[in-house]
């Protein structure tokens, strides 16, 4: 198990059980990412194959500074939670903020600007989480929630932390090259 980063404020937290010869797998284990003291993700050695994890981090680092929405800087976390979950995934648009944004420009703004960093295409997130990355200026939000059965988030799993960017892209550089060194270092599975 390896952690990069302040679980309290924001970390990345891996682990690999099985590495593979092949870049498409690359390797069995966990991936979950930490946020205001929250972990989301799936915390099992065999929860996902780490491929998508890996190369969704290598994304946001070379988007470094274009994870724009006009509705960022709201206030309420909740209330973001709740739009880009109806946007995406709901079936009650309507009913939540839009933030002056109809459901096509709502949607266009989450798309083109990466904004949902989980889930990330794998089974990672199997565990119903969500994490959201607003790049502002010199500081990223991180907003991380699961939704429950009425389509909104869940208030005690919601969590939103700014940090300095510096310090973010940082962390995820730290991570990225740690996992390398691991992956590298680890006996592979023709698969």
């Amino acid at each position: 198990m390896s952690v990069v980063g302040n679980t309290d404020v924001f970390a990345i937290e891996s682990c690999i059980t099985n590495a593979y010869e092949s870049r498409a797998l690359l390797a069995l284990g966990s991936f979950m990412l930490h946020v205001g003291g929250k972990c989301y993700g799936v915390d099992r050695p065999d929860a996902s194959l780490l491929a998508c994890s890996f190369d969704e981090v290598a994304r946001r680092i070379e988007n470094r500074g274009r994870h724009l929405a006009p509705f960022a800087q709201h206030k309420c976390a909740g209330d973001i939670a709740d739009a880009v979950f109806a946007t995406i995934y709901g079936t009650r648009f309507p009913e939540y903020p839009n933030f002056g944004l109809s459901e096509s420009e709502m949607r266009n703004v989450i798309q083109s600007s990466r904004i949902i960093w989980a889930p990330d295409g794998d089974q990672a997130f199997d565990d119903g989480s969500y994490l959201l990355q607003f790049d502002e200026g010199n500081t990223v939000r991180l907003i991380g929630f699961r939704v429950g059965d009425d389509e909104r988030h869940i208030h005690e799993t919601l969590s939103d932390v700014v940090l300095p960017a510096v310090s973010f892209y940082e962390l995820l550089q730290a991570w990225k090259t740690s996992f390398e060194r691991l992956w590298h270092a680890a006996p592979k599975t023709k698969q």
